[in-house]
């Protein structure tokens, strides 16, 4: 799920609880949720005023296609993650949310990347021999009294992809992400704190942490960590979910148009999908969360099947994944979703000038958007999910001037990307465990 991110969050209820040597809250949270903030926010610190919004989708689609690729090839590969190339992990300027973590005993706050199909939560730290310059200080490990290295034999290390035993046999990390950039350090564990809107603080101990001795490559000055998540073990998702009072999480994205609300993730019971819903197994594969989807319906036209396999992945064929911003599926459901959309849209074709996305119109007004059709997606489980023209086509200009494409591009890993998933307020049941879909205002959730 390519989930963007600063914080403020809401508790539901808590109640006393010992701390183990997993993952845990200082209080049994029944619930919390996270504003999200999307990176071409005028909250984030990457925009960009002068932008205009069809330069925003340009870059979003740059940035959907380097993702593509880095998730296809990682799921491709046969027996996961080659040890020599934990490569293609992330490109680090390939993400779509930011999120501001407060590390430590006391908090340190450090504004992390996040990326839902990764797992690994870390930061820069002191002493960074090596590390890319970041305008935010190091995170000091030496000023938190809830620090802890972990061992080299413990699970939660021997869940990362290329370990080594260090000095006192710590957990020593090496990540090499796919455009070269990368990172070395010590696997530890940290407590993590987040705010709450009745007053008191919500802590979570034992979480994996990791931190960096040195880090380098296309990282930006204005991010400091990453946090993963993704449905692997040391993933944010994976270490804090188990201690609530249900095992779920839930987001709700709100339009990209509107710079004035916040998209939310939320924690616990709080989060769980009410209402008219649909819901469709799911299943982990490495950090990914991956769904069954059977076949597409265009309004007025007819079905494309989708065949019930895709590469590199075992109980499912299609990723669902909020760090991702168009779809994609394989050519010949690609070729054959270009026709069906084609027979029913009355509108002069153009040319992407990227040549990305298969199939654009020329628009000239409201009138002509009018024409674009509704898209289902038809899920295992009968669960369809109806995908209005706003969330399946994109603004875009040519030498001819105003269009729109069909925002869906080729990869033989399928991906549901999360414009399509825009005011749609999306369950996981990590018990079950199941995806919910339901139409919702993300502004008012």
């Amino acid at each position: 799920m390519t989930i963007v991110i600063l914080l403020a969050l809401s508790v539901a209820a808590a109640v006393a609880m010992t701390t183990t040597t997993t993952a845990t809250a200082a209080a049994a949270t029944a619930s919390f949720s996270i504003e999200l903030i999307h990176r071409d926010s005028p909250k984030s610190p990457f925009y960009n005023h002068s932008a205009t919004s069809v330069d925003r989708s340009r870059a979003a689609i740059y940035r959907s296609v380097h993702e593509a690729r880095r998730i296809a090839a990682r799921v491709q590969r046969k027996g996961g993650i080659e040890p020599s190339d934990a490569a293609s992990r992330v490109v680090p300027d390939s993400f779509e949310y930011l999120m501001e973590l407060r590390v430590g005993t006391p908090p340190f706050s450090i504004l992390a990347i996040v990326d839902t199909g990764s797992d690994l939560i870390w930061a820069n730290c002191v002493p960074c021999t090596d590390c890319y310059r970041q305008t935010a200080p190091l995170f000091d490990p030496r000023n938190s009294s809830s620090y802890r290295t972990l061992p080299c034999d413990s699970n939660l290390c021997k869940a990362l992809p290329t370990i080594a035993c260090g000095a006192g046999s710590s957990c020593e990390y090496h990540y090499a992400y796919q455009d070269r950039s990368n990172i070395d350090g010590v696997l530890g564990t940290e407590d993590l704190t987040f705010d709450s809107s009745a007053g008191s603080p919500v802590v979570f101990s034992n979480i994996a942490f990791g931190c960096n001795s040195k880090s380098g490559g296309s990282f930006s000055s204005r991010t400091a960590g990453m946090a993963g998540l993704g449905g692997g073990p040391v993933s944010l998702v994976s270490q804090i979910v188990p201690t609530l009072d249900k095992k779920y999480f839930s987001y709700c994205l709100v339009p990209k148009s509107d710079t004035q609300a916040s998209s939310k993730v939320i924690f616990g019971s709080a989060g769980v999908v009410a209402g008219s819903k649909v819901t469709t197994p799911m299943t982990v594969e490495g950090a990914f969360f991956v769904l069954r989807l059977e076949e597409i319906i265009v309004d007025g036209a007819g079905s494309v099947p989708v065949p019930p396999s895709a590469p590199g992945l075992t109980t499912g064929n299609i990723i669902i994944d909020s760090g991702t911003t168009v779809n994609f599926l394989p050519d010949g459901v690609l070729s054959s979703l270009v026709q069906e959309v084609s027979r029913v849209v009355s509108l002069p074709k153009a040319t992407d000038p990227d040549g990305t996305l298969p199939l654009c119109f020329t628009v000239t007004g409201e009138a002509d958007r009018q024409k674009l059709p509704f898209i289902t997606f038809k899920f295992a489980g009968e669960a369809s999910v109806r995908l209005s023209p706003k969330t399946m086509f994109m603004d875009e200009v040519s030498f001819a001037g105003q269009m729109v494409c069909l925002a869906v591009a080729d990869s033989a890993t399928p991906i549901f990307g999360n414009l399509a998933q825009q005011n749609l307020h999306v369950g996981y049941d990590l018990d079950i465990p199941a995806v919910s879909f339901a139409s919702a205002d993300c502004t008012k959730l």
